[in-house]
């Protein structure tokens, strides 16, 4: 085999690998993707806005129509079983909270456990409020006049050297 024709079989072999794992790959791809069939283009909507609504335990804030955890795949297939059953919005999210706890919704209710996730952010900016106010130099009458006498130092200075 001379150079040239070694060169084109290395090229043509790549070429062929690369295409058979692309393949690979792409199938691979196509059997994670979930599609779900709905009854109603309400169920549908639902769906969309339940699964923006809750929030994946394993990932970072981030809610289970867009995370690739499996517990978010597990939970998106819950609330399109839940949805198919003729559950409707709070239902849902009142059996995912009961499953998951109240972390699993954006918007947790008021009670002993996230009083603090409510309070806190007022009590801070309160504590802030105070502190400032309170290292604010006070103005004395004394430092008024200590004032006005450098000011009236001044002036005279000023007249000597003209």
């Amino acid at each position: 085999m001379n150079h040239l024709t070694r060169s084109l079989f290395i090229i043509v072999s790549m070429w062929s690998l690369l295409t058979l794992s692309g393949l690979l790959f792409s199938h691979d791809v196509q059997a994670t993707q979930e599609n779900y069939a709905f009854a109603t283009e309400q169920q549908r909507q639902d769906f969309k806005r339940l699964t923006k609504e809750l929030r994946c335990p394993m990932c970072q804030n981030q809610n289970i129509a867009d995370s690739d955890a499996m517990i978010a795949h597990d939970m998106r297939r819950k609330v399109y079983q839940l949805l198919s059953q003729g559950n409707d919005h709070d239902q849902v999210i009142d059996f995912m909270k009961q499953r998951y706890g109240d972390f699993v919704y954006y918007q947790p209710p008021v009670n002993n456990s996230t009083i603090w996730l409510w309070l806190l952010p007022f009590s801070v900016l309160l504590i802030g409020a105070w502190i400032l106010f309170k290292r604010r130099p006070e103005i004395s009458h004394t430092d008024e006049q200590v004032e006005a006498d450098l000011l009236a130092k001044a002036d005279e200075m000023l007249e000597k050297d003209k």
